[in-house]
């Protein structure tokens, strides 16, 4: 070597640096580049992204070809720049060399290009993709050897060498549309959120409780029926007959309001037009119900307890709400049983449920056991409270402003800044 020029070697040294390089900032990419978006842009036909996903379905092949490139690149710059130091300095310079050649290859082969591989991942990994899958076949036998080693080497302390999965957790899902308020219109991202919280929630959570239930009792007189019936602010009601507990079905009032126009509406042909009620478990969650009910065309649902009595209903829109928000509001405008003061405190009644007050203002009061204010409320106190009770329930002062019998009517809520 010592009949090569000098300038010859320090341009071979820089060569294998630049190839260190290389290895380097192909190696950060190829592992920082988002899976999801390539394999995206795969199927819709790229075959860079392509090439990228069917190298990274084998990372210890993958890695082995670049850290067998890499290592080999380093010590042959290594091995270069101890001659070009031995020829320009002598002795001291296989002192000087090593010394100014981990400097130069942390900062050109190492630190700078991995982290412009980091900050641009696709498009270093696209045209490295290329190169790589060459010299896998080049370096195959090489690689294959480094392959069976290490792999061996896991396998000894009982690590299995398989492929990554990249499925994402529901938590990670969450996360990711969260980090994606850029890219997603506001509403959509909420509703996605939505969603991945469904699972969550019980038809407890949602339901119309028992004591708001409107439903037709048989035992009534036939014009209190016909005039509940002609009053109704809803499509399907409950019929029951003596007690709540004794649902029979389900009557369809639009059905109701066509048998009278024909004359033959009466309670013989309105129990005939009862359909059978479907029941719903109150701990199911909101997506096996949607599920359930589209599976039996149903719209509608009475929801049980683990007794077997009614605790309320269930309906598709009630369900729906929970992912596209209210139907009958656009504007985020309050409802009557949020009621907003001057002062910035808010009059709720006691039968509000506490989703809802979350969802409207935004507000994060617990959900995990009261379904109510008037719920949450007493769980609190323990006891059935009196009008001018206050507690702090932080970040929230709770005064309870009406109560009746044994409940809260309306409580006044704060949320302390």
């Amino acid at each position: 070597m010592n009949d090569v020029p000098i300038g010859v070697l320090f341009l071979a040294l820089v060569l294998l640096i630049f190839l260190s390089a290389f290895f380097s900032s192909s190696e950060t990419a190829m592992m920082a580049v988002n899976r999801y978006r390539i394999k995206t842009r795969a199927e819709g036909g790229n075959r860079s992204a392509k090439l990228v996903v069917k190298l990274l379905d084998e990372p210890d092949r993958l890695l082995g070809t670049i850290l067998f490139g890499n290592n080999v690149a380093n010590i042959a710059a290594s091995t270069l720049a101890t001659v070009i130091g031995l020829r320009l300095f002598g002795d001291s310079g296989l002192a000087y060399a090593p010394m100014v050649l981990v400097f130069v290859v942390l900062i050109f082969a190492e630190v700078a290009p991995k982290t412009l591989a980091a900050l641009y991942p696709e498009v270093i990994a696209f045209p490295a993709a290329w190169i790589l899958a060459g010299l896998q076949v080049v370096l195959a036998p090489a690689v294959w050897l480094v392959k069976f080693f290490s792999n061996g080497l896991l396998r000894l302390f009982r690590v299995r060498v398989t492929t990554q999965n990249d499925a994402l957790s529901n938590d990670e899902l969450r996360a990711a549309v969260a980090e994606s308020s850029g890219l997603l219109n506001t509403s959509h991202q909420s509703m996605l959120l939505r969603i991945l919280e469904m699972e969550k929630v019980t038809v407890e959570d949602v339901m119309v409780p028992r004591a708001e239930m409107e439903a037709i009792d048989l035992e009534d007189d036939w014009e209190e029926i016909v005039e509940q019936l002609a009053t109704s602010h809803h499509t399907r009601v409950p019929v029951f007959e003596g007690s709540l507990d004794n649902i029979i079905g389900i009557v369809h009032i639009r059905k109701m309001f066509y048998l009278s126009q024909l004359g033959e509406f009466n309670k013989e042909t309105m129990l005939s037009m009862i359909r059978t009620p479907y029941f719903i478990p109150e701990n199911t969650s909101i997506t096996h119900a949607l599920t359930n009910l589209q599976d039996r065309r149903r719209r509608f649902g009475v929801v049980v307890d683990e007794y077997g009595d009614i605790k309320g209903l269930v309906t598709l829109e009630l369900i729906l709400e929970e992912v596209v928000g209210e139907f009958t509001s656009i504007a985020p405008a309050l409802d009557d049983d949020i009621d907003e003061e001057a002062s910035g405190s808010y009059l709720v009644r006691g039968s509000t449920n506490i989703r809802d007050i979350n969802r409207k203002l935004e507000w994060d009061l617990p959900t995990q056991n009261a379904k109510t204010i008037n719920g949450l409320i007493t769980e609190q106190l323990e006891d059935i409270p009196e009008a001018a009770t206050c507690f702090k329930l932080d970040p929230y002062v709770i005064e309870i402003v009406q109560t009746r019998d044994t409940s809260v009517k309306v409580a006044r809520i704060i949320k302390l800044t």
